[in-house]
């Protein structure tokens, strides 16, 4: 072989290893982004989905963080998903029965005790998942992760419950009373 084939084997084969590099590069921080992406809550009227990407860009979290937040979520997530898609399954069989022409109620019962108990497990392990999340975060972290996970904790009906869509409670009272009178508030 003359100088300029080795010249070009050293080329081709030094472009091989960049290219390899290159690809190994990209498969690396693709399978880092799609653990950030793993969503907490499948909930399509949220706008920040609680993923990993939610907590490095929005909470700051460090990498030491992020590997807390992956792995509280390896043991969240499947848990909730599961527990969620019972609890779907429930709903939909006790609206299936009440609309029965004659609704079997013992089995009404059953099914909501049912749901009550999977409501109530699936808000324990949100609560250690919220309280792994917590304890690695500062101080503005856990005003911003509390203001991230309200929502969970908050059910959107009873707040507003006869105050016509208002949260504001002296308006709320004032519409109420003034739509309905002083009615039970007075007494």
């Amino acid at each position: 072989m003359n100088k300029t084939n080795r010249i070009l084997w050293f080329i081709v084969a030094l472009l091989l290893i960049l290219n390899l590099a290159t690809i190994g590069t990209i498969f690396y921080h693709n399978r880092q982004s799609k653990g950030d992406d793993l969503a907490i809550v499948i909930d399509k009227n949220r706008q920040n989905p609680l993923t990993g990407r939610f907590f490095r860009q929005e909470i700051g979290f460090n990498d030491a963080q992020m590997d807390v937040f992956r792995e509280a979520n390896r043991e969240f997530q499947p848990q909730a998903n599961i527990l969620i898609f019972e609890m779907d399954s429930l709903k939909e069989e006790m609206f299936g029965e009440l609309n029965r022409p004659q609704p079997d109620s013992a089995r009404l019962h059953r099914l909501s005790t049912c749901l009550g108990r999977h409501h109530t497990e699936l808000k324990n392990i949100t609560n250690d998942f919220y309280l792994k999340i917590r304890s690695v975060c500062d101080s503005s972290q856990c005003e911003r992760l509390q203001e991230a996970f309200l929502p969970l904790f908050r059910d959107g009906t009873t707040a507003n419950f006869g105050r016509y869509g208002r949260n504001d409670s002296t308006t709320g009272d004032r519409e109420y009373r003034h739509r309905y009178g002083r009615g039970w508030r007075s007494q």
